[in-house]
Parts: C-alpha cells; structure tokens; sequence
C-alpha cells in the first residue's frame, strides 16, 4: 500500500516504514503528525484518485529529526574580463520523517 501526500508544498510517494526528507515542520522531534492532503492512495492495486484530494484518507507520521540538513549547494558568479567574482553557499534546513500508517 502506498499513497502520494502533499507535505509543505511538495508531493511525495510514502509507503508505511519509510524514512523521507521534508521541508522544515514546526513540529518538535518524536512529536506526532497527520498530512491529510493525500492525493492518491493504491491498496494492493485499488486505486483512489482524489479530486483534488481523497476524502478520508491519512497518512500519520512521526518527526525523527527536526534539524537535519541538506546537501551544501554552491553558488559562484563570476564576470569576465572584469575580476568580479563571488562564492556562496546554502544548505536548506530539513525535517526527517517516518510514515507510520496509511488510513
């Protein structure tokens, strides 16, 4: 059984068990949390499509660590035949998580 949840913004494939980076929720870690924007859900090939979202259906998870961070990406301009250049980095803050259930 697997579903498609919109969480902050972004969708992703959960299945019960999984582990997933999301964009930083304000939930504290251990704290419990339910997406019901869930926009497809297949149990064992019955397949429910919402319009936009299927009625009913959860997806409950628990926040593992709120403080994670993504991969640094590097961001250097430079122009030529002027001698300007600048180097910045960015990590993005991340929220991991464990689905817990599919109801």
């Amino acid at each position: 059984m697997y579903a498609i949840v919109e969480i902050a913004g972004q969708q992703f494939k959960v299945e019960a068990g999984n582990e997933i980076f999301v964009q930083r929720l304000p939930q504290a870690k251990d704290a419990s949390v339910e997406f019901d924007k869930v926009l497809l859900v297949d149990n064992e090939g019955k397949v429910k499509v919402g319009t936009p979202y299927v009625k009913g259906a959860v997806v409950k998870a628990t926040v593992l660590d709120d403080s994670a961070r993504a991969d640094k990406v590097i961001v250097f301009k430079k122009i030529a035949h002027k001698g300007f250049q600048t180097l910045n980095g960015h990590r993005q803050k991340l929220s991991k998580i464990k689905i817990d259930s599919i109801a």
